[in-house]
């Protein structure tokens, strides 16, 4: 089924760019256009907005529901129902390998949804407080959660649907209207879900929205303008930076899901054989462009060199190049800057510790923006490659002294994001757990990512929960109406 990728949403009506501009939708395997895109001015994102502040202020969608049930009821069947058009267009655009479209970044995300069809029958908007004497007033009390109002959703380009529909259908679930600007490399999953929430489901005009373009003083009106009342972001840390800065002026509600710089610690008695490939494998998914993936590999000093050998063998066996085929975990980075950034970082790794394997550019495709697994190991745990957010598939094995040491390496970067911890006793891993300044921690291998468990960051990481009971509420504002008790 053909799915418009072409056309914006706003107020209700699947629109070109006000001024007819475009700008091309580029292949990162192929280099190649493989469509153009609408690139909105400053016009169409004030259209987009003032659409989003009618439908929240003259409709009843902040306080029906029912009806923004059933809307995820219809959005989640025809996502489904066009499941395969949208797998085309997300690896055309991102450069995923296929493999990972029935999981993370395509089906998984569409079943997401029923997390907030489900919270909606169950959730209470209402409560009341029992009755209490207040300076000398017997008094009763209602607390409700409203929704927050129009929301800017503002989404980036390594899992581009996955994020849109967090955002999308928490804020959706809350009875916020939105607009959402997706990332210019990753724009058709955007326009696509548009498209589908226009043409298949009930949702009324203005209560979703969505603008493509290319032009960051344009997108920046979101965080500044003044009928937006809240902006949810994922992003890098210095792009949440400018985000909170931009937003201050109004004293908007921010999201913030940013970079991270993970580590996974295994403890002096884990069995190296049995977690090291893994992890080593891991960081390749999606060419390493997840803000969650464990880039840092700390062990014990003793076992540094049975860790890289493992290593080693592992990032030789990873399948990489065309994403799709179905073989293949890794395809290529998204674009050429991209490709640039994540080269630098390998020439740095050479001149400030010691690259294992990979860490050059590559010659193995005529076309695509391609980088080498690359594993770094010998240096300082503060050296930019041990610091800093890659997104790209390269390893950092670090050596640490002992448990104390290994968690002050683990949480010396201005990240929070995520930690894993190893060890064949649970007890002790599970303590090593609790101390961590991070958002998620995963024990011997569990897994945190799913739908009822809240995630975000620590620190520079970011503000506020997705997913959970609490990535509903954070939507909504809270308020208390007091009344006098009746009396008894």
């Amino acid at each position: 089924m053909a799915i418009p990728n072409d056309r914006m949403l706003i107020d209700g009506e699947l629109v070109a760019a006000g001024r007819g501009r475009t700008f091309d939708n580029i292949n990162p395997a192929t280099e190649e256009a493989v469509g153009a895109v609408p690139d909105a001015d400053a016009a169409d994102v004030e259209r987009a907005i003032g659409a989003a502040r009618r439908a929240f202020d003259g409709t009843d969608w902040s306080t029906n529901v029912e009806l923004r049930r059933r809307c995820l009821v219809q959005l989640r069947d025809a996502l489904r129902a066009n499941v395969e058009t949208l797998r085309s267009l997300l690896v055309a655009e991102t450069g995923c390998p296929v493999s990972l479209t029935p999981g993370i970044q395509l089906e998984q995300p569409i079943s997401y949804i029923d997390h907030y069809i489900d919270l909606l029958e169950r959730y209470e908007f209402e409560r009341t407080l029992p009755t209490k004497n207040i300076m000398g007033m017997p008094t009763d009390r209602i607390i409700r959660r409203e929704a927050a109002g129009v929301v800017a959703a503002i989404t980036p380009w390594n899992y581009p649907f996955y994020l849109n529909i967090c955002k999308v259908s928490a804020a959706l679930a809350a009875g916020c209207t939105v607009i959402l600007k997706p990332a210019p490399d990753t724009p058709w999953s955007a326009l696509a879900l548009g498209a589908i929430a226009a043409e298949h489901t009930d949702i009324p005009p203005g209560v979703l929205n969505v603008v493509t373009t290319s032009d960051n003083n344009v997108a920046q009106l979101l965080a500044t303008h003044e009928d937006v009342d809240a902006v949810t972001l994922t992003g890098s840390t210095a792009t949440g930076r400018k985000v909170m800065a931009a937003a201050a002026d109004t004293v908007k509600r921010v999201t913030l899901e940013l970079g991270g710089k993970s580590a996974a610690l295994l403890l002096d008695d884990a069995p190296l054989e049995a977690i090291v490939p893994g992890l080593a494998g891991g960081v390749c998914f999606h060419a390493g462009q997840g803000c969650t993936q464990l880039t840092r590999l700390l062990v014990p000093r003793p076992r540094l060199d049975e860790a890289l050998a493992l290593a080693v063998a592992a990032m030789k066996n990873v399948s990489w190049g065309d994403p799709t085929d179905p073989t293949n975990i890794m395809g290529p980075v998204v674009n050429a800057a991209q490709r640039d950034k994540v080269l630098s970082y390998y020439e740095s790794a050479a001149r400030d510790g010691r690259v294992v394997l990979g860490g050059k550019p590559t010659d193995r495709f005529e076309r695509g923006y391609f980088v080498e697994p690359t594993l770094i190991t010998d240096v300082d745990p503060k050296a930019a490659v041990a610091q800093e957010e890659i997104f790209g598939p390269a390893l950092v094995v670090l050596p640490y002294d002992d448990d104390a040491d290994g968690v002050r390496i683990a949480d010396s970067t201005i990240f929070g994001l995520s930690t894993a911890v190893f060890s064949a006793d649970q007890d002790r891993a599970m303590a090593m757990a609790r101390r961590f300044r991070t958002g998620t921690v995963s024990v011997n291998g569990g897994q945190w990512f799913d739908v009822e468990s809240p995630f975000g960051g620590y620190k520079q990481s970011g503000l506020g929960r997705e997913w959970g009971t609490e990535g509903l509420e954070d939507f909504l504002e809270v308020k208390t109406i007091a009344f006098l008790a009746a009396a008894g």
